[in-house]
């Protein structure tokens, strides 16, 4: 597990300082109005920020610190359910795509002095830990995203069992207790990822955490729009156990399974769409760098539209 770690740690870290690092900043961070220090320039930071007086003066870069730019805090809110242990393309399972893209945010995070929190949920349990800062955390983080499975048990920090009434009472471990258990965790204002494929989960139970800053990461794979002939095959429910023989090389059948996946699509983006929260799909077998840079492009000029003062 400690060579894992490390190993994803060195594959992420250098695409995350050099490339995301910056525009995780100009997001989620921005600038302020309210001038707060003067700091010595980093990696990422906004050129615009240059205050080039001092800089002159120190022979160095430094920068201006706006009051916007306080510390946040990021929750990455992870999917654990059965239904992530999937993929066809590759060996990368849609669980597998879920920590690689968790770790990335929470190195972005961890290099803008960000608190990071993780919330598990799955069938059976979710799992909180508080939000903290360092490196030490963020590992730990990690540890936990690859080490606890659909079934797995979940030890130390604040496990929240299916009927137990821990931190929190009694409610149903599926898609909306989790959220209602999230809103109650979780009151101040914080960025929430919420990684899963929402193919069972009840939409509108995210409109309880209405005031936080909530962006949904879909893991897909390919094979769950499309369907290839491959003659009568045995499918079977991950979550549930129930099993049915499909002749996937029936047209109808086929374009059967296209609808249901189109419309399950359109139905998932029109409810993020009407909640004001934004989406990003990443798919098994693909690189999720460019979804994820196309997502920081887009609230990058939506935020500057919205800054950009009127002329009249």
């Amino acid at each position: 597990m400690a060579r894992k770690i490390r190993r994803l740690e060195i594959q992420s870290d250098r695409l995350v300082r050099s490339i995301l690092a910056g525009e995780y900043q100009s997001v989620f961070k921005g600038r302020g109005m309210i001038f707060d220090e003067v700091r010595e320039y980093q990696e990422g930071d906004d050129p615009r920020t240059i205050d080039w007086n001092v800089t002159a003066r120190m022979d160095r870069l430094f920068v201006k610190k706006f009051v916007e730019e306080r510390e946040l805090t990021v929750i990455l809110a992870v999917d654990g359910s059965r239904s992530l242990d999937f993929a066809t393309a590759g060996t990368e399972l849609k669980r597998d795509l879920a920590g690689r893209f968790a770790m990335a945010i929470a190195l972005s995070a961890m290099a803008n002095h960000d608190r990071v929190g993780l919330f598990l949920f799955g069938s059976k349990t979710v799992r909180f830990v508080p939000p903290r800062k360092g490196r030490a955390h963020v590992l730990r983080l990690v540890h936990d995203l690859l080490d606890v499975g659909p079934t797995s048990p979940t030890v130390g920090a604040l496990d929240l069992e299916v009927g137990t009434s821990a931190a929190t009472g009694p409610f149903p471990a599926a898609f909306q207790g989790a959220v209602i258990a999230l809103a109650r965790l979780v009151r101040r204002p914080a960025t929430i990822f919420v990684c899963s494929d929402f193919l069972a989960a009840d939409l509108e139970s995210l409109r309880r955490l209405a005031r936080h800053d909530v962006i949904a990461v879909t893991l897909t794979d390919r094979m769950e729009e499309v369907l290839p002939a491959l003659g009568r095959v045995s499918f079977m429910d991950p979550e549930t156990g129930v099993s049915a023989v499909v002749d996937t090389s029936d047209p109808d059948v086929q374009q059967r399974y296209r609808q249901i996946a189109e419309t399950r699509r359109r139905t998932r983006q029109q409810a993020f769409a009407a909640m004001g929260i934004d989406e990003i799909e990443l798919r098994t077998g693909e690189s999720f760098w460019r979804p994820v840079f196309a997502f920081f492009k887009r609230r990058g000029k939506r935020r500057l539209r919205a800054h950009r003062p009127e002329v009249r």
